[in-house]
């Protein structure tokens, strides 16, 4: 596996792996509403990293650099629990440098999980009722 730079021809696997990722994960949000733009609205002005075995893409980071910030973290649903999430994560800390923050959605247990597991530590918990995320950090 190899952690690079996405380029703009990557986008159109990207923003399928991001729509797949979220239809299939986010119960607490609605399915029909999202669509393949929303990559590109919501990685705007930030440094985009992607996992790639065999020329397919397996899971992708976006991060936006001036705050330390992983503001996406998705992995295909097919390669989810093989270690894509933790080398990208991984990669994204080498670039940014320590601390690391991000937010997760209270309501993804799994992510949270996974990134606690990892040494993330919980900070708080903000947003407003029915959209509640922890603020994690990584030192």
């Amino acid at each position: 596996m190899i952690i690079r730079e996405a380029s703009k021809t990557d986008y159109p696997q990207l923003r399928q792996i991001y729509l797949e990722s979220r239809r299939k994960s986010f119960h607490w949000a609605n399915a029909d509403e999202m669509t393949l733009n929303d990559f590109d609205k919501d990685t705007i002005e930030e440094y985009v990293l992607l996992a790639e075995e065999n020329s397919q893409i397996l899971g992708f980071t976006s991060l936006y650099l001036p705050d330390r910030f992983i503001h996406n973290l998705f992995v295909h649903p097919d390669f989810n629990g093989k270690g894509v999430g933790t080398q990208l994560v991984k990669k994204a800390i080498e670039k940014m440098g320590k601390p690391v923050r991000l937010k997760c959605v209270s309501e993804n247990h799994k992510a949270l999980m996974f990134y606690e597991k990892s040494g993330w530590k919980k900070v708080v918990e903000e947003g407003k009722l029915g959209e509640e995320y922890w603020v994690l950090v990584y030192e």
